[in-house]
């Protein structure tokens, strides 16, 4: 985790500095609306690599044993189209994306942030608790899940790895409104946050959501939070959590203040005072996996 943020830092200011591009993903939704296939490429101009993500995405599986992401990572050679390596996707999206989390929260939370609310406790719950925790000196951490018995169990599963103290809420109103930083990490396709829970100077990453028709955030918190992105392609035309605020006149386009890169390399600004609510929203993109793999392949082959 603590390599990948690293390897984030550098894709968000590789992307701020165009020498990565990507076009906007291509989603195939099964008939049942059971599942989807995701297919995201890129290319990475400073390493000489393409790439693409193909991958599944199976809310159900959870019932199953089974991942809800699953599929592979390649990345080929930009000068001759070669194919390079093949990756396991479900490894690599689980720890770029909170890394990414991190960057943000990083960035944009206040530096004495200590107390960690996870909204949501499947597998990126435990990777984002592992992320922030590398980047802010975290407390105490509030989980709140749809399952109760699911959110104690992390708790009892992570209790002695880190050293601040867990609580179990049986509501998600109560787990956010004392917590400096909030990860939402669920498939729901309804609010699982309000404004009205949420204290000055709380930062938020927001990372379920990622198709038009699904809500995680309130549009209240999308109206007063300064909001940022991974990428202005992605927020425009993917996530329910802009597009619908969007559609009904809340917000515009002009309320997302920059992507995460752009903060890094000083084009846009962070967080301005110690009351703001700043917002992450997170679609996940391809750049993420290419420099992720090549991050992997590097260190695998490091003559290449």
């Amino acid at each position: 985790m603590k390599e990948c943020i690293g390897v984030m830092e550098d894709m968000f200011r590789s992307l701020a500095n165009k020498t990565t591009g990507q076009p906007l993903r291509s989603i195939m939704w099964l008939p049942d609306k059971k599942g989807l296939l995701g297919m995201m490429p890129g290319y990475a101009t400073d390493y000489g690599v393409m790439g693409i993500k193909v991958i599944s995405v199976f809310h159900g599986n959870r019932q199953k044993a089974l991942p809800s992401h699953q599929g592979v990572v390649m990345i080929l050679d930009s000068n001759n189209g070669t194919p390079l390596m093949l990756f396991d996707a479900k490894e690599i999206t689980s720890i770029r994306t909170a890394a990414a989390s991190a960057v943000a929260t990083k960035l944009l939370s206040n530096e004495n942030a200590a107390c960690l609310a996870i909204i949501g406790s499947g597998e990126q719950a435990e990777r984002h608790i592992e992320a922030v925790c590398e980047v802010r000196n975290v407390r105490q951490i509030n989980l709140w899940s749809r399952n109760q018995q699911n959110a104690q169990n992390l708790a009892n599963k992570l209790k002695t790895k880190y050293s601040a103290s867990f609580k179990v809420f049986s509501n998600p109103a109560d787990a956010a409104k004392e917590a400096d930083i909030i990860c939402t990490v669920t498939s729901s396709t309804q609010p699982v946050i309000s404004f009205d829970w949420i204290k000055a100077g709380a930062h938020i990453n927001a990372i379920g959501a990622c198709t038009p028709n699904a809500q995680e955030i309130d549009s209240a918190t999308m109206v007063n939070a300064r909001l940022y992105c991974d990428c202005y392609d992605s927020i425009y035309n993917e996530p329910g959590d802009f597009l619908i605020p969007f559609k009904q006149g809340l917000i515009t386009k002009e309320n997302v203040i920059g992507e995460i890169g752009e903060v890094i390399i000083g084009t846009k600004p962070g967080r301005q005072s110690f009351s703001d609510i700043t917002l992450y929203k997170s679609l996940g993109i391809a750049a993420e996996d290419i420099f992720s793999a090549f991050h992997i392949y590097h260190k695998l082959k490091p003559d290449c």
